[in-house]
């Protein structure tokens, strides 16, 4: 039992030991890491707590591994501040220098069911528009959004002009204007959908966030689910006292 123990905090201390060369710019983005023999030698470990480190850095998307070629190091992670909104996306992304788009996959009207009904206050049948977006970086998909709007505030909803700026569009052709958002964030598994989308492996650790976004009366104009990719956001979060 104390040699699991041991084990487990040696592939720990050895992850977090090439993970701070990589954040330190010891190992630059897309070159490769020594191989395993040498983080051996270098840590003084077994090629099992190697291995298993470099896997566990793997899954979270910070080095990927070519066949026959050996381990390199990931591009930088996009950084995600959640205290922004979340229309701030295209210029979170550019001063990191990442290209930022948007591109609109499906635009209907549907027929609230009961969960929809209630959120909007609505009776359950009436017509909602259904936004589905996906979120990228340099071409790379990097988030895939479905949101739910009330149609009778939205009609005519233009799915051009919701490949910029989705709450611009909400107060500059609907004099609606968002005052707050409630999120909530959670770990989530992509399913075959969600993997279609982002072009990544069914079961791939993401990230799920769930936005209620309210108007100055307190009701909620805009529901959604957001899906981002676990191997490419970096979330930041920054409280004021």
């Amino acid at each position: 039992m104390e040699t699991a123990k041991v084990g487990h905090a040696l592939h720990f201390r050895v992850k977090e030991a090439i993970l701070n060369l990589i954040k330190n710019g010891k190992y630059k983005p897309h070159t490769q890491l020594p191989t395993e023999a040498e983080f051996c030698k270098k840590f003084g470990v077994s090629r099992t707590t190697v291995r298993t480190a470099l896997q566990q850095l793997a899954i979270e998307g910070y080095v990927y591994r070519k066949q026959g070629k050996g381990t390199f190091v990931s591009d930088k992670k996009v950084k995600q501040t959640l205290t922004s909104t979340v229309e701030n996306f295209s210029e979170q992304l550019t001063v990191q220098g990442k290209q930022p788009s948007i591109k609109v996959i499906n635009l209907e009207v549907i027929q609230a069911d009961a969960s929809l009904a209630e959120i909007f206050h609505l009776e359950i049948g009436d017509p909602v528009n259904k936004l589905e977006r996906i979120r990228y970086a340099d071409q790379e998909p990097l988030q895939y959004e479905v949101a739910y709007l009330p149609w009778r505030k939205t009609p005519a909803l233009n799915a051009k002009a919701c490949e910029t700026s989705l709450y611009r569009v909400l107060e500059n052709h609907y004099q609606l204007k968002i005052k707050k958002t409630v999120e909530h964030l959670e770990l989530f598994l992509a399913d075959d959908h969600a993997a279609k989308m982002l072009q990544i492996k069914n079961g791939a650790p993401c990230f799920s966030l769930e936005t209620f976004a309210y108007l100055s009366d307190e009701t909620i104009i805009e529901y959604s689910q957001t899906i981002f990719r676990g191997d490419r956001v970096d979330f930041v979060i920054e409280r004021n006292y």
